[in-house]
């Protein structure tokens, strides 16, 4: 009798246990899915660095959607389509906000998540990491800069559910290659004139550009004029390039993507007039005097294909591109989290 009775239990209570104990998950899970996405950065699917993923971002970017500018606005509106997609409460769980902008009669948008910290001494502070998300209309633009938002589409999937001393912002801008390249329409411009005009502490910038080209070849690194001597004459290595008032954020990555990569590293802090120092989205942020450093595999100095139709996702090195991101991961680590570095010391 004992036994017919627990048997019966069995039958019909444990399926209802299950049930129920599954609603509850469901219910428990959707509750924390919506409040991670409220607090705007504190995703619910973090993952880890891979070259799959950063190939297939590359993928989609350079030859799915192709060359990315205002004369092909659907392709605009894919890419955003899709960076949003990917990182947005739906997968990633960000509040992927748009800084919209008006120019020549088209709307462009730059694209921002934040991971906000709560400390309360460093929590106003910014890290800011950046990528331009268009091409110039001659080239599905692999390396520039499909490379750079693969890069910082990755990142934004490592930090998800992440907490940190600073606040940690991700921001994909519009419109950094001509003709909007330094002019009062370049999306970086607009946007680092926003966070100053709002009174915002931007501590480091860190712009991601072209970072996926790599050559072993003696003779395949070139220099600008007066930097020979101290440029290495292969394309096998990072290059992070800043002025002397970055100089402290230089030398620090330096040190801390040593710690977290086995690429090569160069780094820079120019002097004023070496115009080639602000070839990319953290000179908007010089003009509005916040520190800021160009991460890059150099581009034109290096890739024969630049700005041209043959910059091709069958170009790049993706096994150092991803030794590349990786070693990002660590110095923005570091970055946002100077108590951390300071009691390690």
């Amino acid at each position: 009798m004992n036994q017919t009775r627990i048997i019966r239990f069995l039958i019909l209570g444990l399926p209802a246990g299950l049930i129920l104990g599954g609603v509850i998950a469901m219910i428990l899970y959707f509750r924390d899915t919506a409040d991670a996405a409220a607090r705007g950065g504190h995703g619910f699917m973090r993952k880890a660095i891979t070259r799959q993923d950063i190939e297939s971002h590359v993928t989609v970017l350079a030859k799915t959607i192709g060359a990315r500018h205002a004369g092909a606005p659907e392709r605009l509106n894919a890419t955003v389509k899709y960076i949003t997609g990917t990182l947005g409460p739906a997968n990633l769980g960000y509040r992927v906000n748009r800084h919209s902008y008006k120019s020549g009669g088209a709307e462009f948008h730059n694209l921002v998540l934040d991971i906000i910290s709560t400390h309360p001494d460093r929590g106003h502070e910014i890290v800011l990491v950046g990528a331009h998300y268009d091409s110039v209309m001659t080239t599905p633009g692999a390396d520039d800069n499909a490379s750079g938002v693969a890069a910082l589409m990755s990142l934004a999937q490592a930090f998800a559910r992440t907490e940190h001393e600073r606040t940690l912002r991700f921001v994909f801008f519009a419109n950094e290659e001509p003709p909007w390249f330094q002019t009062e329409a370049m999306g970086s411009l607009v946007y680092a004139k926003a966070c100053k005009e709002r009174g915002e502490k931007i501590v480091a910038m860190l712009s991601l550009e072209s970072l996926g080209y790599y050559s072993d070849a003696k003779g395949s690194q070139k220099a600008p004029p007066g930097l020979e001597a101290s440029v290495p004459d292969k394309g096998n290595f990072l290059a992070v390039v800043g002025n002397v008032t970055s100089t402290p954020i230089v030398s620090q990555f330096q040190t801390w993507f040593a710690k977290n990569s086995t690429l090569p590293l160069a780094g820079m802090a120019l002097p004023a007039g070496i115009a080639e120092q602000g070839w990319s989205d953290h000179w908007s942020f010089w003009q509005q005097g916040y520190p800021a450093v160009m991460v890059t595999d150099t581009a034109t100095f290096r890739n024969p294909h630049y700005h041209l139709p043959t910059d091709t996702v069958d170009t790049l090195d993706y096994e150092r591109l991803t030794l590349a991101v990786k070693g990002l991961e660590g110095v923005i680590s570091e970055l946002t989290n100077p108590g951390r570095v300071t009691a390690g010391k």
